[in-house]
């Protein structure tokens, strides 16, 4: 039986955990000669934004062995063309033996309240690499989310 709920403070090392797993995984699927986000200071930010409530997390825990299996990690964002408030799915992770069995879902779902609770009007996501994720899209899909076409694009300013 899986739980979801939000997160606190002392969970940033579980969610450093699979955040780490996450990362480490598209490393290894779309065969990125190295990590393709920096590693250093993980846990200690994630402490930050879940103090300082920038980041709102929802975790998947396995009642049984107490462990946390998945986590959703939210923002909030502004713009004009979404009319207001809404917000982002900044990572998403599930350990591959609770993948398939709704966890995912159930993890979308808690976000999907918790952004009406906040006003939003819409989430947006941005998926990992295509080919290498294409079954990501269609879960998204299956769930509710359309594509809106375009690339993510970044420009590093630091």
């Amino acid at each position: 039986m899986i739980r979801i709920e939000r997160a606190a403070v002392p969970d940033s090392v579980n969610i450093t955990r699979l955040f780490e797993a996450l990362i480490a995984e598209i490393t290894e699927r779309t065969g990125a000669p190295t990590p393709l986000f920096s590693l250093s200071g993980t846990a200690e930010k994630c402490k930050s934004y879940l103090e300082t409530g920038i980041y709102t997390v929802w975790m998947a825990t396995d009642r049984l062995s107490g462990r946390a299996v998945g986590f959703l990690s939210l923002c909030e964002s502004h713009a004009l063309y979404a009319d207001g408030a809404f917000g982002i799915i900044q990572e998403f992770y599930v350990e591959p033996e609770y993948r398939s069995r709704g966890v995912g879902a159930r993890l979308l779902a808690a976000a999907q309240a918790y952004g009406k609770t906040c006003g939003w009007k819409r989430l947006e996501v941005v998926t990992p690499p295509l080919p290498f994720f294409q079954r990501t899209v269609l879960f998204y899909e299956r769930n509710g989310f359309e594509k809106t076409g375009g690339a993510k694009l970044k420009a590093v300013l630091l």
